[in-house]
């Protein structure tokens, strides 16, 4: 009988498309997110407005489906194999070229796939720009006269916040957002936003993370160690993300606006006393910082003494400052120039808003 000899050529270009084809996708990508940083108002046009509200309406009423973290999930998997994958390769059951080879595979789509997903919204003009509000200089006079009102009506919206209140509340912030959609220049309603419980909140509560968006399922999650009193801001906040706001103080300023706007008390409290402590990270250098505190109603210092006291002793300082180097350089990779500092720039945004939309406040 004949023997027919099969040309090897077909074979070896269809491995090495198997091979190479998610390093030429992430190659793709960072070249995209190159171009991105220089083009916000091409970002904003033909990701931010028109491919991610899709994106995500589809992804988020998928995620919605389960009460489950699937981000959790995720990643839990995704460690759980790759230290399967160091066990296998140790006892020589599994070549490190080809471990090596897999998990670089996985780690090149993840990262084409997160701003395919998400990221590009780090690339689209920031909230204030696209509002049309011209951030100024805030003086101190400005800061002093700003935290008196943050003060007062953090007194004057003091009111119990409980964990049975939370339906009401996630009812209440959807409203909100939508109300304040134009303001926020934001697509409504986006999808869906189901907030979630983190599966390993205990464990994630220590590295002092009290939320986070999962852009791979479009998805809220926030600590169920996080205090009443924060969940209506920090829902609002991770909602803010959803809605394509990536810039950190902007989500701030959007939680800000979406709690202080309402017409429930409980939002209204929580967004203010969550600003004044912003503010009094900004003011402790005062000279008279004190008598700024003594301005507070005795239930708000009491408030304010317990969270003290309860994440003191429910984070660790080491995994806290791990975790906050980590973001930082994070943030500054995705042209967040302050890193970290720049959650504490809702402060001046607050201000600016303020002075701009004072007429929307009780």
């Amino acid at each position: 009988m004949r023997q027919v000899i099969k040309p090897e050529g077909g074979r070896s270009i269809r491995s090495r498309i198997i091979v190479f084809w998610p390093f030429a996708v992430a190659v793709v990508v960072f070249i995209c997110v190159r171009i991105a940083g220089s083009n916000p108002v091409m970002v904003e046009k033909y990701y931010s407005d028109g491919f991610y509200p899709r994106f995500a309406s589809v992804a988020s009423t998928i995620s919605g489906l389960t009460p489950l973290s699937l981000w959790d999930i995720f990643w839990f998997i995704s460690i759980l194999s790759f230290l399967t994958g160091i066990a296998v390769v140790l006892i020589r059951k599994l070549k490190f070229r080809i471990f090596f080879l897999r998990t670089s595979q996985i780690l090149a789509l993840m990262y084409a796939f997160f701003y395919f997903s998400w990221g590009f919204n780090y690339f689209r003009p920031d909230l204030m720009n696209r509002i049309g509000l011209e951030v100024k200089h805030v003086d101190g006079k400005l800061f002093r006269s700003m935290l008196d009102t943050v003060i007062n009506r953090t007194n004057a919206n003091y009111t119990g916040v409980s964990i049975e209140d939370y339906s009401e509340i996630e009812q209440e912030a959807e409203e909100s957002f939508s109300r304040n959609s134009a303001d926020l220049d934001i697509i409504y309603p986006n999808g869906s936003r189901r907030p979630k419980q983190m599966i390993f909140s205990n464990l994630i509560a220590k590295f002092g993370i009290s939320g986070y968006f999962g852009p791979f399922f479009n998805e809220i999650n926030l600590n169920k160690r996080i205090l009443p009193m924060e969940y209506p801001f920090l829902l609002a906040h991770e909602k803010a993300h959803q809605f394509g706001i990536s810039n950190e103080a902007d989500a701030n300023l959007a939680a800000f606006i979406v709690c202080t706007t309402s017409s429930n008390p409980k939002l209204r409290y929580s967004g203010y006393l969550t600003l004044l402590l912003y503010f009094l990270e900004d003011a402790q250098y005062f000279s008279d910082y004190r008598e700024y505190l003594g301005k507070l109603n005795k239930p708000v210092i009491e408030e304010l003494q317990f969270r003290q006291k309860y994440y003191f002793g429910l984070q660790n300082e080491a995994m806290g400052k791990a975790q906050e180097t980590v973001y930082d350089a994070y943030l500054k990779t995705n042209h967040v120039a302050h890193g970290i500092e720049n959650y504490n720039q809702v402060v001046e945004l607050a201000i600016n808003w303020f002075d701009h939309r004072s007429y929307l406040y009780r």
